[in-house]
């Protein structure tokens, strides 16, 4: 027996960015939402054999849920690259993953990206979201991310080759080459490449990918139908990887006049991620997070979208991602604050920023823009529902109390049940032993 689900009667935001449809019904079956209609004119012949759960949405606002396009959901919230790196084994970190990706779920997150994953667990924790095995929203996968030997964020952490945490360590273009066929080979959704790194002794990050590099990874992943991403910190990098074909650019920090074009040209699609800096500048005081470098990351940001609005005007794919996974952007809280990063900082309308986060986060799900993220006869089955009008103030879906409904694939999920809380693993964290020296003029000041 099939059973339909009608919210009746809510204000419709369809993702497309048309002006919002007030007094609608909106009509599952299965995992496909089946119509879309004013409240006033729906006529639902239900069959005689179909059952329907009617939910009154009135004064509630009808949306399709978040597409968070950068989330690292293997990492486990780790304050320090030291704790990312070293302070778990695998198994313990799929436990984590599988115990963390229910909360993106409750947080009106329906689909994910996760580039690259410790361990190279993401395939894995993908597939066991698909066989029902684990509660999580649609997800799309990378493994380990490709580094030269200069190194990724982590700096002196990074080892000169081989693997580590997210980190696989190439030491030619040979090793990318078959690195990336084994990639597709395991499950991989995505290649995902580091093309800037931070070195100790310069300051911001350095291109350490160069152009033949980064094009035998992506011609390689191309030729076997799969899309590649590259962490890009600078201009210089956001070029090279718009000039080697990359399908989805992170960050574009910093992008000039010269890679913007190369960009606009390739087509390729850019997700800034905003939100760490955005909550490290603005509330890292707040958890004691290093905030000497608070003005160089407002810069960033100012500088970065102003251009990457030009790049939004010319036609640019933009993309939400939150970067959940670190202890300043934890599941489950921040996977909806990059709209309103796209607001202030780039001057969306809010619609235009529920796009982003909807129907544009299609890309990254690798399914046609009409399929997904939209609320359309037709479309994936993908909703939330929230009290407050997003259309007006996006700061709303930041907030879970708002959630009143959540259906991922047409599946309600269980709102009602207390947030999932744990404690802490034997060794998860650093033991510090002080966060100073304890010199004799502490003492004796």
């Amino acid at each position: 027996m099939n059973t339909r689900v009608l919210l009746r009667n809510g204000a419709v935001i369809d993702g497309t960015g048309a002006a919002v449809m007030p007094n609608a019904d909106v009509v599952i079956e299965g995992d496909r939402i089946v119509s879309v209609a004013p409240s006033s004119t729906s006529d639902l012949e239900l069959g005689s054999d179909a059952t329907t759960t009617v939910i009154d949405v009135t004064g509630l606002t009808v949306m399709p849920g978040l597409i968070d396009a950068h989330c690292h959901i293997t990492f486990g919230e780790p304050a320090s690259n030291d704790e990312l790196f070293f302070h778990r084994e695998a198994s313990t970190a799929m436990l984590l993953a599988a115990f963390n990706v229910q909360k993106l779920l409750r947080a009106g997150v329906t689909g994910f990206l996760d580039a690259d994953c410790i361990f190279n667990l993401g395939p894995a924790l993908r597939d066991a979201i698909d066989a029902g095995m684990v509660e999580g929203p649609r997800m799309t996968s990378g493994m380990n991310a490709l580094l030269t030997a200069a190194g990724g964020t982590a700096g002196r952490l990074i080892p000169d080759d081989g693997q580590l945490g997210y980190a696989h360590v190439m030491r030619d273009r040979d090793e990318m080459v078959r690195t990336t066929r084994q990639q597709v080979k395991y499950g991989a959704d995505w290649i995902k490449i580091h093309a800037t790194g931070s070195v100790p002794n310069r300051a911001g990050e350095l291109t350490v990918w160069t152009l033949d590099e980064l094009r035998a990874v992506v011609d390689t992943a191309h030729d076997l139908e799969t899309p590649t991403i590259a962490h890009c910190r600078n201009a210089t990098s956001t070029l090279l990887a718009a000039q080697a074909g990359v399908d989805l650019i992170l960050h574009a920090s910093f992008i000039d006049d010269v890679a913007l074009e190369a960009v606009v040209e390739s087509g390729a699609a850019i997700a800034p991620t905003f939100t760490f800096l955005a909550n490290l500048a603005d509330h890292g005081a707040k958890v004691g997070a290093a905030t000497h470098q608070v003005d160089i990351f407002r810069g960033e940001i100012a500088a970065t979208a102003a251009m990457l609005r030009r790049a939004y005007d010319a036609g640019v794919r933009l993309l939400c991602g939150s970067e959940s996974g670190f202890s300043l952007t934890p599941y489950g809280h921040w996977h909806a604050r990059e709209l309103e990063v796209f607001v202030a900082a780039l001057g969306l309308t809010p619609l235009q920023a529920i796009s982003c986060a909807t129907r544009n986060g299609a890309f990254a799900l690798q399914q046609p823009d009409d399929s997904i993220g939209v609320i359309a006869a037709g479309a994936a089955a993908d909703i939330i529902v929230i009290e407050g009008d997003p259309s007006q103030d996006v700061t709303v879906l930041q907030d879970r109390a708002r959630l009143r409904n959540v259906f991922c694939r047409g599946v309600e999920v269980d709102l009602n049940r207390p947030w999932p809380t744990r404690n802490p693993l034997p060794g998860e964290k650093l033991g510090m032993w002080s966060t100073r020296p304890l010199t004799w003029d502490v003492v004796h000041p």
